[in-house]
């Protein structure tokens, strides 16, 4: 939360939340939503449309609970970190798009649904110092995501970097280009191999399209440096299963696999990270790898909010919901996302669940914020039914795999699909019309190999020439 802390120090929010009563109309409602990302926005979003006549009448309110003012488009990060997407515009922000909602930059850190309120840490509580704040409400809508799954691995928490979030992304390409920096210039060459091995854990979409996306992009700024060549750079993949990308199929997933160590990069199936201690990668096959770069993507677990409600869950941690997306034998509670165990209504084998991701996302939270409206005036609900379609993914420029309603592609037909499905489904025209733009300049002209590490300590230079001490790592690298 401390980037919140400046947020509202520098005025940038309005953190108020109203402490009234909810309505007292015989329809009347306070919407409770936790959480800002594909379930949250596109819920609020869905009864903002629904509920014009109520909202402006007074009878409902919205209130989404996020503790970023905006909406990331996940599926677009490993662009923005290759440059090829600016980071602004993988973002959407929340209050332009639901502008007749209350948008509360915070978090909620308990929720008892027995007796409908929610403890909330806002910008506000803590800038004040003050205790937690609750907030009552009518109906509650779970949509907080999930977080990195991280395992108890020596030496992570101080190297790893993870690839969830925009800053993430944007830290990692300047990370990158920092580590070619210092590789040009040391006359060390312990310290120069170690700057050019980057090391990323986790076979997933994240972990295979920001490798994918950093190798093509470092390929390509090398030809900028005197003394820094592709083939001096060691990039490895390491995933626990024995394959990658196991959404696309196994066919095109061993594709991906060979495409990759086409480019050089150690794929490395059946393996583990033991360790990173001292910058260096220890593998369970025992391979030893000085680096100073180590991407952690492997999976998500769900988000500790979760354990924080009295709203039951199943053995992995998810809330137990029904194909109406309502939370398992309590009322007045919805779920939808990773944060949900939605029964795949679809799926021949019994008890099979909806998979966590994006897709599945973005639909349940149309059906859920209908579902929403059909409560509030007595109607019946839907059931939420969607056949997976398949899914796309980029391996850098002009490179991809995909397998859609069980059509394969590969290189440059996938990459295409891959471009033009996320163009489609990237939240509002405004956002659609910045990135095609973007994309079109980037044909024109030459791809930006800048990076911008003091971004992330903005103040260091004012610091030191005020006499105070600057930043033990200035630019950022780990």
């Amino acid at each position: 939360m401390d980037k919140l802390k400046t947020a509202l120090r520098h005025g940038w929010v309005n953190t108020a939340i109203s402490r009234g009563t909810t309505p007292e109309s015989p329809n009347g409602a306070r919407i409770l939503i936790v959480g800002g990302g594909y379930v949250g926005m596109y819920t609020a979003l869905r009864l903002q449309r629904k509920l014009k006549a109520e909202l402006k009448r007074g009878d409902v309110e919205i209130v989404v609970v996020t503790p970023d003012p905006y909406m990331t488009y996940q599926p677009f990060l490993p662009e923005a970190a290759a440059g090829n997407i600016s980071p602004r515009h993988v973002v959407v922000p929340l209050r332009r798009v639901l502008d007749q909602c209350k948008i509360v930059i915070g978090e909620a850190q308990s929720i008892d649904h027995a007796k409908r309120t929610a403890t909330l840490t806002t910008l506000a509580t803590q800038e004040e110092g003050a205790e937690p704040e609750q907030i009552s409400y009518d109906q509650l809508v779970l949509a907080p995501g999930s977080v990195s799954r991280v395992l108890p691995v020596p030496g992570l928490a101080d190297h790893g970097i993870g690839f969830k979030t925009v800053e993430e992304a944007i830290g990692l390409r300047n990370h990158v280009i920092e580590q070619m920096d210092i590789a040009s210039s040391t006359r060390d060459p312990a310290i120069r191999d170690a700057a050019l091995t980057f090391v990323f854990v986790g076979g997933g979409f994240a972990g295979v399209e920001a490798l994918g996306e950093l190798e093509d992009m470092a390929r390509y700024t090398a030809r900028y440096y005197h003394n820094v060549k592709p083939e001096d750079m060691k990039w490895i993949l390491v995933e626990a299963s024995n394959r990658i990308l196991p959404e696309v199929g196994e066919e095109m997933g061993k594709y991906t696999v060979t495409e990759l160590r086409r480019r050089n990069i150690d794929v490395r199936l059946e393996t583990r990270l033991e360790s990173c201690v001292d910058r260096v990668a220890v593998l369970s096959d025992g391979a030893r790898f000085p680096t100073r770069t180590v991407v952690w993507t492997a999976g998500v677990k769900p988000h500790p909010i979760l354990a924080a409600t009295d709203l039951p869950l199943n053995e992995r941690g998810r809330l137990k919901c029904t194909a109406e997306l309502t939370v398992e034998g309590v009322t007045h509670a919805w779920a939808a996302g990773d944060a949900a165990a939605v029964p795949d209504v679809t799926s021949k084998e019994p008890g099979t669940e909806t998979a966590p991701n994006a897709q599945h996302a973005v639909r349940q939270a149309r059906t859920l914020g209908d579902n929403i409206v059909h409560s509030l005036r007595g109607e019946p609900l839907e059931t939420y039914s969607h056949a997976y379609a398949g899914s796309v993914a980029s391996l850098g420029l002009h490179k991809g795999v995909a397998h859609v309603y069980g059509r394969k592609l590969k290189g440059y037909s996938a990459w295409f699909m891959h471009r033009t499905y996320h163009l489609s489904r990237v939240p509002t025209f405004n956002r659609k019309a910045r990135v095609m733009a973007e994309w079109t300049l980037a044909g024109l002209f030459k791809r930006e190999i800048v990076s911008l590490g003091s971004l992330e300590h903005p103040r260091a230079e004012f610091e030191l020439a005020a006499g105070g001490k600057p930043p033990e790592d200035p630019k950022g690298s780990s």
